[in-house]
């Protein structure tokens, strides 16, 4: 059984806690705010889920997330964030996100549904239109780990390409909100290079 660490206990947190327990893993969760004991205990896990706002990652120690599969479930959202000139400078936000997690294995998914969409939408392995996720990443090891885990929380994933390929991920992409299966969002990857 691996063991996922969730820091964000907000509504996409609370989701993916769900769905990962009923899929038989060991689920850690912690708000960004819990103690540096709790936050480390967490990213202790096989895999790490970033869910918090985008704004909020800075109030994270790195140290914890060095060597770890981090994946990237965040969103810059100016509406929501504010203007973040770093952020918006970055060429994609998870390589924002990187240049911060400097020694994380970071990958980038789950971000491009809403917590309501993943709660409604997570199906069985061969379930006909079974929606699709994409994955971006840079570390091969780090990117097969997370689209395991993406599978057995009842998605279909789809590698997006290196970590640079997050940007097709982001909000106002045809990904984001984007109702997709494997071989659709496949295809859309593929024009998009």
């Amino acid at each position: 059984m691996i063991s996922l660490g969730i820091v964000g206990t907000g509504r996409l947190g609370g989701v993916l806690a769900r769905l990962a327990r009923d899929a038989g893993l060991e689920v850690r969760t912690v708000s960004s705010s819990d103690s540096p004991a709790a936050l480390a205990d967490a990213a202790s896990s096989d895999v790490v889920v970033l869910a918090l706002p985008l704004r909020r990652l800075r109030e994270l120690d790195p140290a914890p997330f060095a060597g770890r599969v981090v994946v990237d479930a965040m969103n810059h959202v100016p509406l929501w964030d504010g203007p973040a000139p770093d952020v918006e400078a970055a060429p994609s936000s998870s390589e924002y996100v990187q240049g911060y997690l400097r020694c994380a294995r970071l990958v980038k998914t789950l971000n491009h549904l809403g917590a309501d969409e993943l709660d409604d939408d997570a199906a069985p392995p061969g379930t006909p239109g079974r929606r699709a996720v994409g994955v971006a990443g840079d570390d091969a090891e780090a990117v097969r780990t997370v689209m395991a885990l993406v599978e057995r929380l009842g998605f279909d994933a789809v590698p997006a390409g290196p970590l640079a390929a997050g940007v097709l991920l982001e909000p106002r992409s045809d990904v984001f909100n984007g109702l997709y299966d494997r071989d659709e969002m496949a295809a859309l990857f593929q024009r998009s290079r």
